[in-house]
């Protein structure tokens, strides 16, 4: 501190991360009053936060081109250079990046400061040790002071965007260019944020605190970050190593380029520069001699900062020319380019009506403060022009003022938040012009209320640039699941099941939850399917070891046998699939396998839901198929005679339902009391079919094809319809095949369910033997019962074929309808292949003979 306590003007050089505009400020705020002028707005706006944060809002001012926050009896001044209120009594001042001296559009401002901007105190000029020369030419009794970088500075080579090291900013030097990196960032690594100089304070503090929050890892900008905006930055990559500087396209300086690359490091973290890796165009990569400057911090000492005349003569239009266009004396000194304000003003000096108002020193000083109003928009000075010449028309008129209604319609004009990037970022840099307008306190009847209203419009039109930018940049999900990637610890990012099922991390939706199974966002890219299946499997663990103790002590209700027509057989719970049933032990022990969703969970959780569902199932198979149930147990008790056993063991295995022909010698051994004994378990031994009359119940039916599906490893089949008594031969195979094992008998072009063909069987037989000859006559069975059963005539005939009649001949007895004979009918041995859909597959079946 003793350094500064000698000299009334002290320079501050080194390179970035440095710590100068800290101490700057720490200096600052160590005097009664003072002020520091800064290159841009938004470092201007970042310190005055901070120096707010320290010493109050009431004693701190903040002074840019478009904004001003003054309060009455402020005493510390943050601004732009160029809006440094120079009149102002400090007694501290300083100057911020001195080495804009030698940029030739804005140059002449900062020599101005440089040579002119005193502290009654103390004073302070930072900046580049290039500038070393310059101070000791051009302030003479300056001390200097050079601080060295806190970190190291190094260069990581040529990379491409999908192998950046997190905390990255890319450097472009176009708003294309910006916006197309962000654009590819976007799509393979989540996005990024964006920072210009162009963007409303407000807009790129939001960006900025997107990305360090972390909820983005990259930043793209242009090269408004060199100008000492603070951020966490490990690596600084160069999109490009040329930018347009308004008169041509040029390759940057050593100076630029170490100012950017520079960002990397913060404090004591050291930091990495380079390039990115693209192809065709060598003026992208660092030189060899490049490197090495910008790594040990040597660059060209300056020899010239361009000048111009920071006090001109007044007096009329030509003398404020004649002294804007002077050249400088010192040989330190160049004289600055013409920059827009002076070619705005020479148009209008050409003007009749400027040359005849702009008369005597206030009217010339108000002139040339129109000709100040920064080109935002970039239109250039032909059309700048116009709008400062309309200005000026108001302002040397009347009362001096805007009119407020024109004032009013431009602001309206703008008030639309509608549109893309571009369109939202081009009303901001208009509305930016309608600020610095609002805040010269003598071009309007009412500026306070006008700042008022540009601030409002400016922060309105700001959120709605950060909210598109965000929305065309930034792909939260992905962000997410890369940093979820990366994440160290279980709780590094949270995991949310919300009630109907959907899944977020961090807040952002990757997915549903359906019981076990995660079914990824439908909206996602096909490039974020493993991503969002990893962070699911990653972070679920413990929602789907939940939900499988609520599985293992599920109520009946909760579960249900899914018999999908032409899917496995499978049991769901709460309407999602958790197993599926295979080939077991037999038809009534199924092996339970679980749904492949439900690998995740630990082998205990899997056990206990595995015990649950086995256990649910034989209770059910118990209350859906207990004639089947009953039937098995039978056949494996010893009590019960070996002939029983013989025709419960394979009628059980059949689901309880067999073709008489199949089991037709075992029935033969049967005796009166066996019958009945197999009667008393449910058992009707029909003409035609074995089977227990409650299995042919819709739900018993469905039961019954579902575990025989999963003892053969096939599909569920196709039902025929509920309930149904008669149904149409169906012409696929399999579908014929389910309807016979669901209890229907072929009968040619229909089918008609096996207690019903009983009916008509034990009708037919009681008709024929009501007549003469012992049952052996002619005789009409009335087709009453066989219609009201939606049986045809040929169906019917078919059926009364297979119950062993026979056509009988005409007889001349004045009787209708068809006659039969009991022929009788004898079992072949082994029973025929009927094929759907042919009407004489059941006379293959059988044969006829006299008697039983």
């Amino acid at each position: 501190m003793s350094a500064f306590a000698r000299s009334a003007v002290t320079a501050v050089l080194g390179p970035t991360n440095t710590g100068k505009t800290h101490l700057a400020v720490e200096r600052l705020c160590g005097h009664s009053s003072g002020m520091i002028g800064f290159p841009l707005r938004l470092l201007a706006r970042e310190v005055y936060d901070r120096v707010v944060a320290i010493k109050g809002p009431r004693e701190v001012a903040l002074i840019t081109g478009e904004e001003k926050i003054v309060p009455e009896g402020a005493r510390w001044f943050l601004s732009t250079a160029e809006s440094m209120p120079m009149e102002r009594d400090f007694a501290f001042v300083a100057l911020d990046e001195s080495q804009l001296g030698a940029d030739p559009e804005r140059g002449h401002v900062f020599t101005d400061r440089l040579l002119h901007a005193r502290g009654r105190e103390e004073t302070m000029i930072l900046g580049s040790e290039s500038m070393r020369p310059m101070i000791r030419a051009l302030v003479r009794d300056a001390e200097i002071i050079t601080r060295p970088r806190f970190s190291t500075l190094s260069y990581a080579g040529a990379k491409k965007l999908s192998r950046l090291p997190k905390r990255s900013v890319v450097v472009a030097f176009s708003a294309e260019e910006v916006y197309a990196v962000a654009e590819m960032l976007r799509r393979t690594r989540g996005g990024a944020a964006v920072v210009m100089g162009a963007l409303s304070p407000r807009t790129r503090n939001a960006q900025v605190a997107m990305y360090q929050a972390g909820e983005v890892d990259y930043l793209v900008a242009t090269d408004a970050i060199g100008m000492g905006l603070n951020m966490d930055v490990a690596h600084v990559a160069f999109a490009s190593l040329s930018k347009f500087d308004g008169r041509r396209r040029r390759r940057l300086t050593l100076a630029e380029m170490a100012q950017i690359a520079g960002r990397a490091g913060r404090h004591q973290r050291d930091g990495t520069f380079g390039e990115l890796a693209l192809e065709g165009n060598e003026t992208r990569r660092f030189l060899p001699e490049d490197i090495e400057a910008i790594e040990e911090h040597r660059f060209p000492p300056l020899d010239h900062l361009f000048w111009r005349d920071g006090d001109p003569d007044m007096a009329s239009v030509d003398r404020l020319i004649e002294a804007l266009e002077a050249r400088p004396e010192r040989p330190q000194l160049r004289a600055a380019p013409q920059a827009v304000d002076l070619a705005v003003l020479k148009r209008l000096a050409a003007e009749p009506y400027v040359g005849a108002r702009a008369r005597g020193e206030r009217a010339v000083r108000r002139l040339w403060a129109a000709c100040g109003l920064p080109d935002f928009r970039k239109t250039g000075a032909e059309a700048h022009s116009r709008l400062v010449s309309r200005i000026y028309g108001h302002l040397s008129e009347g009362q001096g003022h805007i009119p407020a209604t024109w004032f009013a319609d431009e602001i309206a004009r703008l008030d639309n938040v509608q549109g893309d990037v571009e369109a939202i970022a081009d009303r901001i840099a208009a509305a930016r012009t309608w600020a610095y307008i609002a805040h010269r306190a003598d071009w309007l009847a009412e500026p306070g209320r006008w700042a008022d209203r540009t601030r409002t419009l400016e922060e309105k039109l700001s959120d709605a640039l950060h909210q598109r930018l965000t929305q065309r940049f930034v792909d939260r999900r992905t962000s997410v699941l890369m940093r979820d990637l990366g994440a160290k610890g279980h709780d590094a990012l949270p995991v949310t099941v919300e009630a109907d099922g959907a899944v977020l991390v961090g807040g952002e939706h990757i997915g549903h939850l359906e019981g076990f199974r995660f079914r990824v966002d439908h909206q996602a890219r096909h490039g974020d399917m493993k991503r969002l299946m990893a962070a699911a499997e990653r972070r679920l663990g413990g929602e789907l070891s939940r939900r499988a103790t609520q599985l293992a002590a599920a109520p009946d209700e909760e579960l249900m046998l899914a018999t999908d027509v032409g899917r496995p057989v499978a049991i769901f719970w709460r309407g999602d699939i958790v197993a599926r049933l295979e080939k077991g032990r037999g038809l009534l022990q199924p092996h339970v396998r679980l749904y492949k969703a439900l690998d995740a969970l630990s082998a205990d959780d899997r056990s206990a839901v595995t015990e649950r569902l086995a256990g649910w199932l034989q209770a059910q198979t118990r209350r859906h198929l207990k004639p089947v149930t009953a039937l098995a147990a039978a056949a494996r008790d010893p009590q019960v005679p070996p002939q029983i056993r013989a025709l419960y063991a394979p009628l059980a295995d059949a689901g309880g339902i067999a073709a008489r022909a199949d089991l037709d010698a075992t029935v033969a051994g049967l005796d009166r009391t066996m019958r009945q004994q197999a009667g008393r378990l449910g058992v009707k031994i029909g003409t035609l079919d074995i089977f227990c009359p409650v299995l042919l119940k819709p739900e018993a039916a469905r039961w019954r094809l579902a575990l025989l599906a999963a003892s053969e490893g096939s599909d569920m089949p196709e039902l025929p319809q509920a309930g149904a008594a008669a149904v149409a031969t169906p012409g696929d195979p399999m579908r014929f095949e389910a309807a016979v094992r669901a209890g229907y008998r072929p009968l040619g072009a229909q089918m008609l369910r096996i207690d019903l063909a009983e009916r008509l069987a034990r009708i037919a037989h009681d008709a024929r033997t009501g007549g003469d000859g012992g049952g052996r006559a002619p005789f009409s069975p009335d087709p009453g019962l066989a219609t009201s059963l939606g049986l045809r005539p040929p169906s019917f005939a078919q059926l009364m074929l297979a119950l062993g009649f026979r056509p009988a001949d005409a007889a001349d007895d004045g009787r209708t309808g068809p006659r039969w004979v009991w022929r009788g009918l004898q079992r072949q041995r082994r029973r025929a292949v009927q094929r759907p859909g042919n009407a004489f597959a059941v006379l293959a079946e059988w044969r006829t003979a006299d008697g039983h």
